[in-house]
């Protein structure tokens, strides 16, 4: 099978504007660590450990590249080292905006030398990607087995050779959920042996079960497998001697007495020092779906994550907690890229696109510093940004941070209508912008209510400008509450429209970035230069 390679970037941040720092660290530099471990939205993370290594991925939709890997050698401190989707297919599908479809939960191991990733696209299968390092090159995605609402896979290499891979259903696509399946898979893992056998029936008691994670310890098989829904619900454990069952059934997390809602769905990892921990997500609304850290244990061949305060075998989770044992390795803190200075031949890793990218969206000038985003047409049926795919996006790195870049505008000198700025991207989204005028050049905000609905975007003139560079900054409060401002001289700020609502996207929290966009086509495109994208503790 002819497999074609393709190379996974990881980009380095320069620091070389602006004084940047990282607005949210887990490492509490004492041995101890604050959950969540990242606070931005890497939904349904899973991980697997090889040697002293551990490496995880997570949900990514349609947002290019797509999953994310990350590398940590302790469990709390992670850096974002690429991604193994650098374009997601079908090609030509994804060259729309596709909210809330694509990649969603994946599942990473490593088996025999190699790196797998087995993830599901709701509307088309489950597919694998392959590579013999973390940094690739992953081979192109091959569709193990065709299907709509198939999603959710985790592979298992038994001891006798055999292949297998847990999966559930989404029932918007298949008409029926709250079940789990498991099928044989082909020696090498690419692709389907049966249609499957269904091991458990969620209905009544564990709604909405999804997401298995599938295991093996001490002769037993082991299913984890978030139920409950994705804000509301629990960590299942299921196990049983023949991998078809029958399973039993054990709740090992909730929520408890903690303000941790729905702690579920997520991977059980161990330390080359014996220890067992749990990596999961919460769901934060505007936040997104954020990675905390449990510890685990066994006992009686039953996992207990989080704290069992009262010795009933299910926990709950923990804000706070000594750092994993890790031996003498020394680890340094850390979390993954915010700010980008523009200064090397690659997007920082943090940035994604809102679908598969044109070559003439972007240009990276390191010479000069800068990135150059070039005035791409909104596709004809746009009805407001939702649709518009040449947006450039990061997560929400925490609570509370404020962003600030520096842009020179260079429109198209006889065609009116191009546009960029700083947006806070979801299902509503506000953006701070110059727009070009047969009038001149304005500072404008825009606001977008329910855009999935195609509500029109509406409008508000703030100023004139005099020249085309401009300081656009946003502040994030608590409750993700967004307040604009701009500089024509980088040092005195003026408030800009009213307090912005950031609300969630498509399974996914809200996002901030940068844009480029025109209304209508000539020969050529204006553009605009960004300087740099700082993300720093908030500021007034």
């Amino acid at each position: 099978m002819a497999i074609k390679k393709y190379i996974v970037v990881y980009a380095l941040i320069m620091t070389s504007g602006p004084t940047t720092a990282q607005v949210w660290l887990a490492d509490q530099g004492n041995g101890t660590y604050r959950n969540p471990i990242l606070h931005a939205d890497y939904s349904d993370p899973d991980a697997c450990r090889v040697g002293e290594d551990y490496y995880m991925t997570a949900s990514s939709f349609d947002a290019v590249p797509g999953l994310p890997l990350l590398h940590s050698k302790d469990l709390v401190n992670w850096s974002l080292v690429g991604h193994a989707l650098p374009r997601q297919p079908p090609y030509d599908h994804f060259a729309k905006t596709q909210h809330g479809n694509g990649v969603w939960a994946p599942a990473i191991r490593h088996h025999d030398g190699k790196f797998y990733i087995y993830y599901p696209d709701p509307d088309f299968g489950i597919y694998v990607t392959i590579a013999t390092q973390i940094g690739g090159p992953w081979s192109e995605p091959v569709l193990v087995e065709a299907g709509k609402g198939l999603i959710d896979p985790c592979p298992l290499w038994d001891d006798d050779g055999k292949v297998y891979l847990a999966y559930a259903y989404a029932g918007s696509r298949a008409g029926i959920k709250s079940i789990l399946a498991i099928k044989r898979l082909s020696p090498d893992g690419t692709h389907a042996l049966d249609v499957g056998t269904l091991v458990y029936d969620g209905h009544g008691i564990d709604p909405t079960i999804e997401g298995p994670k599938l295991y093996k310890r001490n002769g037993y098989y082991y299913i984890f497998a978030p139920a409950g829904g994705v804000s509301t619900g629990w960590q299942l454990v299921l196990r049983a001697r023949n991998i078809y069952g029958p399973y039993e059934r054990r709740v090992v997390m909730d929520q408890g007495t903690t303000t941790i809602n729905g702690p579920h769905q997520g991977a059980w990892v161990n330390t080359p020092t014996g220890e067992d921990w749990f990596l999961h997500f919460q769901d934060k609304g505007p936040y997104g779906r954020v990675v905390h850290l449990q510890p685990m244990q066994w006992r009686d061949d039953w996992p207990v994550i989080g704290i069992d305060k009262d010795g009933d075998g299910k926990g709950e989770p923990v804000l706070a907690y000594r750092k994993p044992t890790i031996g003498k390795t020394k680890v340094s803190v850390t979390a993954p890229p915010e700010s980008d200075n523009f200064n090397t031949a690659a997007l920082g890793p943090q940035w994604q696109w809102q679908a598969n990218p044109e070559a003439t969206w972007s240009f990276l000038y390191p010479a000069k510093g800068v990135l150059r985003l070039y005035a791409a047409s909104i596709p004809a049926d746009a009805r407001n940004y939702w649709d518009v795919p040449n947006i450039l996006l990061q997560k929400f790195p925490a609570e509370e941070f404020t962003i600030t870049t520096k842009l020179t505008f260079s429109p198209h000198p006889t065609l009116p209508g191009e546009a960029t700025g700083l947006v806070i991207y979801g299902q509503a989204y506000a953006a701070l912008a110059l727009r070009n005028t047969p009038e001149g050049v304005y500072l404008v905000q825009t606001h977008c209510a329910d855009a999935p609905s195609g509500k029109p975007e509406t409008e508000k003139s703030i100023v004139k400008m005099k020249d085309n560079t401009v300081y656009l900054r946003v502040s994030v409060a608590k409750e993700a509450r967004c307040r604009f401002s701009y500089s024509t001289d980088g040092t005195t700020y003026t408030p800009a429209g009213e307090v912005f609502q950031a609300e969630p996207g498509r399974w996914i929290g809200a996002k901030a970035g940068i844009f480029c966009t025109r209304t209508r086509s000539t020969n050529d495109a204006g553009y605009a230069d960004f300087d740099w994208f700082t993300v720093t503790p908030v500021k007034p």
